[in-house]
């Protein structure tokens, strides 16, 4: 890709597809994957930390707590912004196409393992493919944006970890991808809120359903009673939308649905 003083609006896209998938800490010239887009675009380490950070200026999760970024972001970027949250997946795949275009060559990442894959051809090949790259996506911007740690537990251990969809994947195609969207939960926790047994209150207090509070189990005890009442870790970046915090709570939460039937 070829280096200009300004830039194009394919190198910006790919920044911001970065800045979603890395913790606000590791906004650095010196992060790999950082030095690996600017060799892919042309650009300095420097350059593109210091627009990943431009970017994290117009994040009003990053400015509502005191931290401002860095200013100077242009109207290209606050379009690219404003792209991204009108289609998530449209944009993930784009912006992932456009780094294989740039480097062809394998890397360890999960959606790049379908590239050599020989269980799947032609069209279920390519469908799958997207499948996986979507799934990758949101997995990394949600659990990045937690620290990789489950907001109700603090469990750290990223094979128990899940991107957790607030309103499921099948009821909102156009929030798919969208972090905002997300809860970094264990997989116990991911479980139980993907069954309506937990929910969160508008200002984002566990709420244990009634049904496992009546349960005689000590584990359930041990694990799901003391979360009742409490705040959950707080996102870097894409705090839950009070929007989908409230389908769910409506929805999906086993209390509410009884309360409707």
């Amino acid at each position: 890709m070829a280096t200009s003083k300004n830039w194009t609006k394919a190198q910006l896209k790919l920044a911001f597809h970065l800045y979603c998938q890395l913790p606000f800490g590791k906004l650095h010239k010196t992060n790999p994957e950082v030095i690996r887009l600017a060799t892919l675009i042309g650009r300095t380490p420097s350059a593109v930390a210091m627009k990943l950070v431009n970017f994290a200026s117009l994040d009003p999760a990053i400015t509502s707590t005191g931290r401002k970024g860095l200013a100077g972001a242009s109207n290209l970027d606050r379009e690219v912004w404003v792209e991204f949250h009108a289609d998530w997946e449209g944009l993930a795949i784009e912006c992932e196409m456009l780094r294989r275009d740039l480097d062809p060559s394998p890397t360890m990442d999960e959606a790049d393992e379908l590239f050599t894959s020989e269980d799947f051809t032609g069209e279920t090949r390519t469908v799958v493919m997207e499948q996986r790259i979507k799934q990758h996506f949101f997995r990394r911007a949600v659990l990045s944006s937690y620290g990789g740690r489950c907001c109700m537990s603090g469990v750290a251990e990223p094979r128990l970890l899940i991107a957790s969809h607030i309103v499921p994947w099948s009821k909102d195609k156009q929030n798919r991808l969208n972090p905002s969207n997300g809860l970094c939960l264990s997989a116990i926790h991911d479980r139980a809120f993907d069954q309506g047994l937990i929910t969160l209150s508008d200002d984002l207090k566990v709420i244990v359903s009634d049904e496992l509070k009546r349960r005689n189990d000590q584990f359930i005890r041990t694990v799901f009673l003391p979360l009742e009442g409490g705040v959950i870790t707080m996102p870097d970046r894409f705090i839950p939308d009070p929007a989908f915090i409230s389908r769910h709570r409506n929805e999906a939460f086993i209390d509410n649905r009884k309360a409707i039937g």
